[in-house]
């Protein structure tokens, strides 16, 4: 136990409470308890006089069955004297068996100086020393002395000695009874701390797991007195502090997600602001260079001045394209985007999109591999889908080198349609396989505007995915690159 615990001060101050009663009892015994017996004493030999007066009527053999059990069973000694102060009768302790002693008629035989010393007309009782017959044992005597209602006199007398053993006995029994209860005592309230400080050793380790911000443990209420309803304070008060520490602790990590996310946003704002910037800044500069040179009418022949304006025209269809791009992409990410959605094959659409790269396949050298399921049907944008089909072809033809082969195909698997466009050539770095899909990123940042793009197809296409809630991806093959996406097939009969 430590030196300061409750159960310690709880222990010592329950066994030094009983060592006090206990002392104070004996000091009382000690002091207290040899006048009690004597007063105990002389109210029972008062009431032996009151029951005496009442039946004695002056004839000694009457009473003298009560003297003799009152003589054998407390040891008094009893005499009647008649109205001249003469010895009537009397009774002393004897051995038992023994011939009851004669009444005496001549020789008083009463302690102390009765005659001298007590007023006979009112009952009362005092302690005295003998004289005459038991002058030499100098013992003491609890004296009782009254006159009776006929006038005779009556003497009991008890020796003080026996009461006094009898006192001693007592106490040298209530000091033994004393140490036990002491040694009892403190057992007991050893017992009794340990239980009753236990309960709030457990609160004080909830309350220090508590400090420690955890809140998974509760103090068990077994009591409907106060530590029980601190108990349920307590508890209460944990739920309530991991409530709402949770709270806060959630509410911190979606603070820390919003901070990054408008950080990742600031960036990509000026990222994106800046690749616009760069996009923009070739074609403006190559317009305002020819059409300079048509105002300045620095052509020589009807080629040269073709040529400029096929090289402006050029510039604004890509300045046109990336414009387009540009307000597709921030109609989707802003939440404007309104899908009209239909269902429709997207097997069939994929075959019709093919029909319009024959001559581009042709012209490139481009062989075409064309697989499609069956009942490939989906619920879906067929101009956004549609969208996305033509970017991964373009993006499939923009990369496409080696044995020039272009495979398409639309399957079927556990009720999902997917579309894989697959072009031979290079590998994508492992690193850029989840880059691909933001806006401006290039693989190749050393390609040429004309092969290179602006580097926003595919993000378009991850929006658009991500508005219909389709899996896309990209990945390595052996020989290639393959592009993919999924949506849910919708069932229908083409009975």
């Amino acid at each position: 136990m430590m030196k300061n615990s409750i159960r310690t001060k709880l222990f010592w101050g329950i066994s030094l409470l009983i060592i006090f009663f206990v002392l104070f009892s004996l000091f009382l015994n000690l002091n207290l308890l040899d006048k009690f017996h004597i007063f105990q004493k002389g109210r029972a030999l008062y009431k032996e006089f009151l029951y005496i007066d009442k039946v004695y009527n002056g004839n000694p053999y009457q009473v003298q069955p009560r003297f003799e059990k009152l003589v054998h069973i407390t040891g008094t000694n009893i005499v009647i004297l008649d109205r001249n102060y003469v010895i009537k009768c009397a009774f002393f302790p004897r051995p038992p068996g023994l011939p009851r002693e004669p009444l005496p008629s001549k020789r008083p035989n009463l302690p102390g100086p009765v005659f001298q010393t007590t007023d006979w007309s009112k009952p009362t009782y005092f302690v005295d020393r003998p004289r005459g017959r038991y002058r030499h044992r100098n013992i003491q005597f609890l004296n009782f002395t009254a006159t009776l209602h006929n006038g005779e006199h009556l003497w009991m007398g008890t020796p003080l000695p026996e009461i006094r053993e009898s006192v001693a006995i007592s106490n040298r029994f209530f000091l033994l009874t004393g140490i036990l209860t002491m040694i009892i005592g403190g057992l007991f309230s050893l017992l009794y701390s340990k239980k009753f400080t236990q309960p709030i050793l457990e609160l004080n380790k909830l309350a220090q797991n508590m400090v420690k911000l955890d809140f998974t443990r509760s103090y068990p209420v077994k009591t409907q007195d106060e530590i029980g309803e601190l108990g349920r304070s307590i508890n209460s008060l944990s739920e309530q502090l991991g409530k709402s520490i949770g709270e806060l602790q959630l509410a911190n990590q979606k603070l820390q997600l919003e901070n990054e996310r408008q950080k990742q946003i600031d960036e990509t704002r000026k990222e994106f602001i800046s690749n616009v910037s760069h996009e923009l800044k070739t074609p403006i500069a190559l317009i305002q260079g020819y059409s300079e040179g048509l105002k300045l009418n620095i052509i020589e022949n009807e080629s040269d001045k073709n040529f400029y304006c096929d090289v402006i025209m050029d510039e604004i269809t890509k300045m046109n394209k990336l414009v387009r791009n540009l307000l597709d992409l921030s109609e989707i990410d802003s939440g404007y985007l309104q899908l009209d959605k239909e269902v429709f094959d997207l097997a069939q659409l994929t075959e019709a999109v093919l029909e319009k790269y024959q001559l581009i396949l042709k012209d490139k050298g481009i062989c075409l591999e064309f697989e499609k399921n069956s009942n490939a049907f989906v619920d879906a944008d067929i101009y956004r889908i549609e969208q996305v089909l033509v970017n991964y072809i373009n993006n499939a033809l923009a990369h496409i080198n080696g044995n020039k082969l272009l495979k398409v195909g639309v399957t079927v698997q556990n009720s999902r349609v997917k579309l894989i466009v697959f072009n031979s050539g290079n590998s994508i770095p492992k690193a850029a396989l989840e880059k691909i899909w933001f806006s401006f990123y290039k693989v190749d940042k050393a390609r040429t505007r004309a092969n290179g793009g602006s580097g926003l197809g595919l993000s378009i296409v991850r929006a658009i995915l991500e508005q219909h809630q389709g899996r896309f991806g990209a990945d390595n093959r052996t020989d290639g690159v393959e592009f993919w996406f999924e949506l849910p097939q919708v069932k229908q009969d083409l009975s």
